[in-house]
């Protein structure tokens, strides 16, 4: 009892001191003798109601209350202001007016935390569920446990083995059992634990017959504020020598600076059903229940993705642009669909459709279309850039690779040629005299449809009037190129053969809207795909041979290492000597070798040689991913596997049967844990892309995926986009709906939400897509 009411009188006490303003206890005064003063039921009936009190009656009760525990009641002259005054709406002013103590700022700036908008938005990594602290005697040997205990004695011992120090402490818990608190190593914690100190300690808990011990990870004072104890406390990301009560009380003390904390989003959150800003933040840190707190996390995450789809969408200057009205008539597509060897499928009927209704829209047009390897994005291109010169405007298509640009010239041939459309071809390899040629058609108009590669983009192209651009594998040309080839804002049509989840589309191509292909077309073979050990890797190329004596053609595809001169000479050196062995197992395969350090018209050369048959095997770095269809090729063997991507392993695979014949892939795993092979048997087990890109994603993470590190994708503080997809659909049809009204957020009502953009650009980075 006496320990009760000593811990129920100190923030009486220190409420009365700072006069009476109910900030001194987080959650406010009355949760704090809900918790403690069970005991005393007519302290409890006094300050019942504190909160809806006038300032006289709160003075008044709460030197009643103190009377009735025995302390002295000191009340100050006249209320004094608490040791934080209100800082007003200012979410900007730094750290410092918080009063940081002897080296708390240099600390802070270490965990990134400059303002009080960084705190508040430093959201805890976990939270512990304290609101009722066990007995010591309840925890498991080897479990951790938290719990409060009174000092009742301390000492430094020395070991004499390892010179080792202990600070050994001895608790007594609420209940009356004693165990014994261990530090290693920190003497400096014995001035921290005076005899006769309440403190919350957090441990891993031993049990040795009946002595019950506790190594200490954290511990801090029970002290008044009660953060640490009767509630779910939050525990946040720390550094050496930044406490959890020091984050907790600093958090706390920025919270009661703000009667209401400024909302971006205040005109829209009604319309949205989503909480304050207010809420979010307080419930975040000291959530008063669990419900409570999956809404403010649900806010949060809201908020995250909205400043991401808002930021990735100014930047690209692509939120509302006017672009080409086109017409289109059933009389067009009965003519386009009716040159076509074969149907199209449901899905492609269904993107044509979203295609098509961009294109007839007076918005431009900003539509990434992915889908697997084969799932039919090139005849979806033709049908489009079909339209575009019915229409009597040009088309481009810009393809990263001359190979790549010579496929799809043949493709868009085959389909526009007996339409009456002339389509040219623009690379780097023509002669002087062709590419004059072909610039003089293209200025003039008389070339409707024109497919290259950065050629497209180069001084002297000059277009009659370009009304559509369509752009395969996006991420392998630099902003700046796709701008220039983008100058007369033609509709925009993006084509990906890495099918990525929805979830990461709309985030990272926030600019974009997403079309998939998620079926193929009737009579694909899938790929049948096996996965082997070091042990059985030889089994891998007799099959090879087999095929080989069949007619068909091999890929071997070893990982790339990407950085670095010295890297890329050991990438060299290791695919070299991978040849050298293949050649000594099949004496009889004609074998050559592709590699990152080759250049592109290099690279090109061999691709074609490999494509006209002229050898068998072609080992490579993984510079073959996009596109080339080589139709004899049936194998793919790809060593390391674990070194890949799941969606960079399925995107390779789709480079063989491409020609109608059966096709296989071996996947060779150099390293065997449990976690390497679950993640390998998920393309063993499946050849649908979407959820092989779910998968990879859910294994992975974002920051993980190849090549969203590189292009700016954020590490999301709360949002997980492996399961966030219902509030990324949200939060971007919010940001487009804003942008649609105020493109540039030059309006009084978004002054808050553009300030709040411009200060949490560097937490919410973005990709440029156009």
């Amino acid at each position: 009892m006496e320990e009760l009411r000593t811990r129920l009188l100190r923030p009486l006490e220190r409420e009365l001191a700072d006069g009476a303003r109910d900030r001194v206890v987080a959650g406010g005064l009355e949760k704090l003798v809900q918790n403690l003063a069970r005991p005393f039921p007519e302290v409890q009936r006094t300050l019942s109601g504190y909160r809806g009190m006038d300032l006289q009656t709160r003075l008044e009760r709460l030197k009643k209350a103190i009377a009735l525990l025995g302390g002295q009641a000191k009340v100050p002259s006249e209320p004094c202001p608490s040791a934080t005054p209100p800082l007003g709406p200012d979410l900007d002013a730094p750290l410092g007016v918080l009063e940081l103590g002897p080296g708390g700022r240099k600390k802070l700036a270490e965990l990134g935390l400059r303002s009080l908008r960084d705190l508040l938005h430093y959201y805890p990594r976990r939270y512990e569920d304290r609101r009722t602290l066990g007995s010591i005697r309840d925890a498991e040997d080897g479990s951790k446990a938290t719990v409060v205990g009174k000092v009742l004695s301390r000492e430094l011992v020395k070991t004499p083995k390892k010179g080792m120090q202990l600070v050994q402490v001895r608790f007594m818990d609420a209940w009356g059992w004693k165990f014994t608190g261990v530090w290693f190593n920190q003497p400096w914690v014995l001035k921290q634990v005076p005899e006769g100190a309440s403190l919350v300690l957090t441990g891993r808990v031993q049990r040795r017959g009946g002595a019950i011990s506790m190594v200490v990870e954290y511990f801090e004072d029970e002290g008044g504020e009660s953060l640490s104890t009767g509630r779910i406390v939050p525990v946040y990301g720390a550094k050496e020598g930044v406490g959890q009560a020091f984050l907790r009380r600093l958090v706390w003390r920025a919270l009661q600076a703000f009667p209401h904390l400024p909302d971006p989003l205040e005109a829209y959150v009604k319309d949205q059903g989503l909480p304050s800003l207010d809420f979010a933040l307080r419930q975040a840190h000291f959530p008063d229940t669990e419900e409570k707190l999956e809404q403010a996390l649900y806010r949060l995450k809201f908020d995250e993705y909205l400043l991401l789809e808002l930021k990735v969408m100014i930047t690209s200057g692509g939120s509302a642009l006017l672009g080409r009205m086109f017409k289109v008539t059933p009389g067009m597509l009965e003519r386009f669909r009716a040159t076509l060897p074969f149907q199209l499928t449901r899905a492609q009927e269904r993107v044509l459709g979203e295609i098509l209704s961009d294109m007839q829209s007076e918005r431009q047009m900003a539509r990434l279309v992915q889908g697997d390897v084969g799932s039919g994005k090139t005849v979806l291109a033709a049908a489009a850039l079909y339209i575009a010169a019915e229409n009597g405007a040009q088309g481009a298509l810009m393809a990263p690779t001359e190979i790549l640009a010579k496929q799809h010239f043949e493709n868009l041939t085959r389909y526009l040629y007996p339409l009456g459309v002339r389509v040219d071809l623009l690379v780097g390899s023509l002669s002087q005299g062709e590419k004059k040629t072909v610039l003089e058609r293209l200025r003039t108009g008389q070339t409707q449809v024109v497919v290259g590669t950065h050629a497209l983009i180069q001084d002297g192209v000059e277009f009659h009037d370009l009304g559509l651009a369509v752009i395969d594998e996006e991420h392998r040309f630099g902003v700046l190129q796709r701008r220039r080839l983008l100058g007369q804002r033609p509709d925009v049509l993006v084509m990906s053969a890495t099918p990525i989840p929805r979830s990461l589309a709309l985030t990272m191509y926030g600019d974009l809207e997403v079309s998939q292909i998620d079926e193929l077309p009737p009579g694909r073979i899938p790929v049948r795909t096996k996965l082997l050990t070091q042990k059985t890797r030889l089994q891998a190329y007799a099959f090879a041979r087999q095929e080989i004596q069949k007619g068909h053609q091999v890929f071997v595809v070893t990982p790339m290492i990407e950085e670095g001169a010295s890297e890329a000479t050991l990438e060299l050196a290791a695919a070299t000597r991978l040849r050298e062995e293949l050649e000594s197992l099949l004496p009889e395969a004609r074998i050559d070798l592709l590699h990152g350090r080759m250049k592109p018209e290099e690279k090109d050369a061999v691709m074609e040689r490999f494509r006209r048959g002229e050898f068998d095997l072609l080992v490579s770095t993984t510079v073959i991913e996009v596109g080339v269809d080589i139709p004899r090729a049936t194998l793919m063997v790809i060593e390391n596997a674990e070194r890949f991507g799941l969606a960079q392993l399925h995107q390779l695979r789709g480079r063989v049967g491409r020609g109608g014949l059966e096709a296989y892939c071996i996947l060779i795993a150099g390293e065997t844990s449990k976690r390497t092979l679950e993640r390998l048997r998920v393309i063993e087990g499946s050849n649908d892309g979407f959820y092989i890109a779910e998968q990879d994603l859910r294994l992975r993470g974002p920051g993980e995926l190849r090549g969203l590190r590189q292009s700016g994708m954020p590490d999301l503080r709360l949002g997980d986009l492996a399961s966030d997809q219902e509030i990324i659909e949200r939060s971007r049809a919010l940001a487009q709906a804003i942008l649609e009204t105020d493109p540039y957020l030059d309006k009084p009502e978004h002054a808050l939400l553009k300030r709040e953009l411009q200060a949490r650009a560097e937490a919410v980075g973005f990709r440029e897509v156009i």
